[in-house]
């Protein structure tokens, strides 16, 4: 229920007033049976607009310390996530991510839609950085479908209340058609196709928002340098 209600009595109203999204080629996302939404992260705020042209929940993994948020500001974010049933992970943590594929089966396997950042944070610069194969890892041995999501102009875009005094633009959303997974048939559990696939995918996302790629991960002293600006 706080899934919905807080989808259209709050994020919408944010979304539409504040950012004035366009969204394309929703024709491409399957309206039964489970599928992964996977796309090119470079704000936060594509955590709500990524999945809200979507008619269906859509769950995403989010970073446990915004569960334990300080404040008033930082426990209303906790309690939002909580409200819709988001999966939380601690990044820095290798044993962290094994609960998190297990919960993202889970989601699957019931019929459910998840949804990733490949990438596993935002980008520092604007640029596409190497994807994370846990989506691969999860899609491949379960054949469900993955829809690439290609994000144009979210970068920059400041909260919704400062739109047209900060230098936001219009932002862009664009689903993909099911990204075709057939060249990896038979090697679902081999790390490598997962490796294969991800690139794969990356770069068809790529195609559509002509980020540069840089084929690594960010640092950590790049993401500092990101939080602090």
């Amino acid at each position: 229920m706080w899934y919905w209600l807080l989808k259209f009595a709050v994020v919408a109203p944010a979304l539409v007033f504040g950012y004035a999204p366009r969204w394309r080629g929703r024709e491409h996302l399957p309206r039964s049976g489970p599928f992964v939404l996977a796309a090119n992260h470079t704000s936060v705020i594509e955590t709500a607009i990524v999945p809200f042209a979507v008619n269906r929940r859509v769950t995403f993994v989010a970073k446990s310390k915004y569960y334990r948020g300080q404040g008033a500001k930082g426990r209303l974010l906790g309690w939002f996530l909580r409200a819709i049933g988001q999966v939380p992970i601690d990044p820095a943590s290798a044993s962290s991510a094994q609960p998190a594929l297990d919960a993202a089966r889970e989601i699957l396997l019931g019929g459910g839609v998840w949804g990733i950042f490949p990438e596993g944070t935002r980008s520092p610069d604007g640029r596409m950085y190497r994807g994370r194969t846990g989506g691969m890892r999860v899609a491949l041995p379960l054949g469900v479908p993955v829809i690439p999501v290609a994000v144009i102009g979210a970068r920059g875009s400041g909260p919704w209340w400062t739109w047209g005094r900060n230098g936001s633009r219009r932002i862009h959303v664009t689903y993909l058609p099911p990204f075709d997974l057939s060249p990896w048939a038979g090697r679902e559990d081999d790390p490598q196709a997962w490796r294969e696939a991800t690139e794969a995918l990356m770069a068809t996302i790529r195609e559509v928002t002509g980020q540069e790629y840089a084929d690594r991960y960010p640092t950590p002293e790049e993401l500092h340098a990101r939080d602090n600006r």
